[in-house]
């Protein structure tokens, strides 16, 4: 991308910058969620076969994470959405959003699909996923519906 637009690039999570954001990222979701409610992937979670992280870059600077996790079914769920907080309201997760979905598509997945929380501070996460088709249903892979946790799906 050009200009004032995102850079994407597929991320092989040795750069601090995007350690420090997923570190980000999780101490945001343990702060958010109910202890044993929080199924965000660690690093070593985000570096297993199945798994594809892209960063966002501005510049030099990162302005946010997101993963794509293969389920095997022809089948994809979005991970580690996150925009770093000098990036919010820029259209960073909209970018990362059409790029994972892309790619989902590319791989020849008919569907994604994203376990989240409940509360305010998913609540902007949410809106972006309806805004882009994405609706409420059922668990998925080895999940468990709680009172918690949702589940958005979308076909492709």
């Amino acid at each position: 991308m050009v200009g004032n637009s995102f850079r994407i690039r597929e991320d092989d999570l040795s750069g601090e910058p995007t350690l420090d954001l997923l570190r980000l990222h999780l101490e945001g979701m343990h702060a958010s969620s109910p202890p044993g409610h929080v199924f965000a992937l660690d690093l070593s979670g985000l570096k297993v076969p199945g798994v594809t992280i892209w960063s966002a870059w501005l510049g030099d600077a990162i302005a946010g994470i997101g993963a794509l996790k293969s389920l095997g079914d022809g089948t994809g769920e979005i991970k580690s959405m996150r925009t770093h907080p000098a990036f919010l309201r820029r259209g960073v997760a909209n970018a990362l959003l059409d790029h994972i979905m892309a790619a989902a598509r590319a791989r020849g997945m008919t569907r994604l699909s994203l376990e989240t929380g409940s509360g305010p501070a998913f609540e902007p996460a949410l809106a972006l996923y309806r805004k882009r088709g994405f609706v409420n249903g059922e668990a998925f892979a080895d999940y468990k519906r709680s009172a918690f946790n949702q589940f958005l799906h979308r076909q492709l």
